[in-house]
């Protein structure tokens, strides 16, 4: 039976982000929450080792050794042996690439999680978190998809305030954003307090509730992402101009943006209406924390 599994979209809701250290890496302190739209991933039992790599965005991807759902199936065999048969593992690769999504790293992550499920291998193995962290900085999150705070490097996790599902619209203009790119012009003129942590309250009860917490929160990324992609700049623009919206922000280091709706109906009129003004941009209703 061909095991299936969503690798769900990352979404920072906030990223607050420090200054490059000794070894190279910028501290960040991120509210990361997951969506119900993302990739997704299959194993088939029987058929050939290998990887298919398809979907929208699959031409942007390489289906070889460097592609971080092949390091991780090679990771995983490596560590707990092959399965008593081949099996193939295929990508529909449904996110676009280089989109602040976590794309990469929840695709990693859900390669885990089909592994584990294949051999036999429980879900909460401390293994399966180690190899994650060897895979990157953000796979440790995405393996459990659940909303953090994440800090550090990016993969000391903590829970993060309860909060209701949240309707959401995602956005990306069709331009890539390189994360080196961003972190470097960044580096150029660094802003901000640095990875502070905010203090948050322990419950949010409401979409208007979190909305308005978190626009007191800032992803420091968003200005140099913006300086190197004025597209994104236009896409964010377009979602704050929504009576629906209330709150636009781009996630991650671009080039995707979100704006937080009240509810599932609001998010569809607003993606209709953005689909119709913007036919080539990549538009999707969506809901957060819903995993």
């Amino acid at each position: 039976m061909v095991l299936r599994r969503l690798a769900p979209a990352k979404i920072n809701l906030s990223l607050h982000v420090g200054p490059k250290q000794a070894d190279g890496y910028h501290p960040v302190c991120s509210l990361m929450i997951f969506a119900d739209v993302g990739d997704e991933l299959s194993l088939t039992p029987g058929a050939p080792m290998g990887l298919t790599v398809g979907g929208p965005f699959g031409g942007a991807l390489s289906d070889g050794g460097d592609n971080l759902v092949a390091r991780a199936r090679d990771l995983f065999l490596e560590r707990f042996g092959r399965a008593s048969e081949p099996f193939g593992l295929t990508l529909d690769k449904r996110l676009p690439v280089a989109a602040g999504l976590g794309g990469g790293s929840a695709d990693a992550a859900t390669t885990l999680q089909l592994l584990a499920s294949h051999n036999g291998v429980d879900a909460s193995h401390p293994d399966l978190d180690a190899m994650a962290r060897i895979l990157g900085v953000d796979v440790a999150a995405c393996l459990a998809s659940r909303t953090v705070i994440a800090e550090g490097r990016g993969d000391d996790l903590s829970p993060a305030p309860a909060m209701p599902v949240l309707d959401a619209v995602l956005v990306n203009p069709g331009a890539p954003s390189s994360t080196a790119a961003v972190y470097g012009a960044f580096d150029d003129h660094p802003a901000g307090p640095g990875a502070d942590r905010p203090v948050l309250p322990p419950n949010l009860t409401s979409a208007r509730r979190a909305a308005a917490v978190f626009a007191h929160l800032r992803n420091d990324l968003e200005a140099p992402a913006l300086a190197l992609q004025p597209l994104i700049g236009e896409a964010l623009r377009a979602l704050a101009d929504q009576p629906e919206t209330l709150l636009a922000r781009m996630s991650g280091s671009g080039a995707t943006s979100f704006a937080l709706v009240e509810t599932a109906a609001d998010a569809g009129r607003l993606a209709e209406r953005l689909v119709a003004a913007h036919p080539t941009w990549w538009v999707r209703p969506c809901r957060l924390g819903a995993r």
